[in-house]
């Protein structure tokens, strides 16, 4: 690949096993504040959205979606707050089809918003709606908004699940009714890859090249990523997704994950800095009061952290231990020691904490360094490697 600080297989590029991506930018829509919200137990206060919105603007996240203003007091004080930080980000609201909730927003002045409604039968089904209704409720919002100011992305929900026909009319009606994008909505994760980027392509054809589509998936079966990554390819420019995946069930498409395989596998234009994901990763988590899996792609902590010896042989040569540099994302590279460490990892930490160990002590080191930190059930701390030099080698401390 061209950058220097990506190191992925060239197999990528090859033309027989991808089709081409739309030349166009790929700018994000972050929807943490409200769908990310909607994670079980978690509740943002109306200043740490505030924050939150303020760092995901420092981002370059492009949109970010302040909240439902009907859900409550809190919700409606945060948008008004986000509102008036003056970021450089659009601010943009959530409503159902219903003028109700387009009141709510226009009295906290925004100007943008999401309109949804449900369009499978299995979502008519549950609401009690038929076709036709849910059809009048789309036109009569989208038409109130328009007439009112407030652009509109209208969102099908359930989309993926929706007879197609039944969602080319909706989508159509909705545009001849005065909105100006649409959002194809996975609701439920229901969709392989294949299936994002065929969808995603009929609904570019069938309402013309003018008009911005985004994508909107969850992780039920972990293909978040790989179907927005998919849905781009299918012609999609905006992917709406929140920090660390966050939301219902298994979550959303974590904005992240999906900026760093665009760029980094597919050479996209994706409009947002991951020098700063980690940040606000952290940030994001701290005010949900979660914890990260450390494994976890992009923000995970251990993925520049290396215990086995067979791979501490190697760091001194970062892409032949790692797919692209911690330097694109801000990470710090570090050895620790354990249970898998070798030869290798006495000597180069011994060599970072500024001390030499003798080749004729060195295994009988490393011994100790499994042994204790097999007891231990994790890995040492420096003062535990210490520790360990004083009592085998305390020379090498002095």
């Amino acid at each position: 690949m061209g950058d220097s600080k990506v190191w992925v297989s060239e197999l990528n590029a090859r033309r027989e096993i991808r089709s081409p991506f739309p030349k166009t930018k790929v700018h994000f829509y972050d929807t943490t504040l409200r769908d990310g919200e909607q994670t079980v137990g978690v509740v943002f206060s109306p200043q740490q959205k505030l924050e939150i919105a303020r760092q995901l603007d420092e981002m370059g996240v492009s949109r970010i979606e302040a909240g439902f203003a009907r859900v409550s007091p809190e919700d409606a004080e945060a948008i008004e707050l986000i509102r008036k930080a003056n970021l450089r980000a659009e601010v943009w609201g959530f409503s159902r089809a219903a003028k109700e909730d387009l009141r709510e927003l226009l009295s906290l002045e925004l100007r943008a918003s999401v309109v949804e409604a449900p369009t499978s039968d299995l979502k008519l089904k549950a609401y009690g709606m038929s076709r036709e209704d849910m059809l009048k409720r789309v036109v009569d919002a989208v038409s109130y908004a328009r007439q009112n100011g407030i652009r509109v992305a209208f969102f099908a929900v359930d989309g993926t699940r929706t007879d197609l026909d039944v969602l080319q009319q909706t989508y159509l009606a909705a545009l001849e009714a005065g909105a100006s994008e649409v959002v194809v909505a996975d609701t439920l994760g229901a969709c392989g890859p294949e299936a994002a980027e065929f969808l995603v392509s009929q609904v570019c054809s069938w309402i013309g090249a003018g008009t911005p589509v985004h994508w909107h998936g969850h992780n039920d079966f972990g293909l978040a990523t790989a179907c927005a990554v998919a849905a781009v390819r299918g012609g999609a420019s905006w992917i709406q997704g929140t920090m660390n995946g966050m939301g219902e069930r298994a979550g959303n498409a974590d904005i992240g994950e999906i900026a760093l395989a665009l760029r980094c596998l597919y050479e996209v234009p994706a409009v947002l800095d991951l020098g700063k994901t980690r940040e606000v990763s952290q940030l994001v988590a701290r005010a949900a009061g979660y914890t990260l899996d450390a494994w976890k792609p992009l923000v995970g902590e251990n993925l520049f952290v290396r215990e086995s010896g067979a791979v501490a042989s190697q760091f001194h040569i970062p892409e032949a231990i790692e797919p692209y540099s911690s330097e694109l994302v801000n990470a710090r590279r570090k050895l620790v020691l354990g249970k898998k460490s070798g030869l290798d990892s006495i000597d180069r930490i011994s060599k970072e904490l500024g001390l030499s160990v003798s080749a004729e002590r060195r295994g009988a080191i490393l011994a100790e360094v499994k042994k204790r930190a097999t007891l231990k059930r994790g890995i040492l701390t420096n003062q535990e490697f210490l520790e360990i030099l004083t009592q085998l080698a305390p020379s090498t401390t002095h």
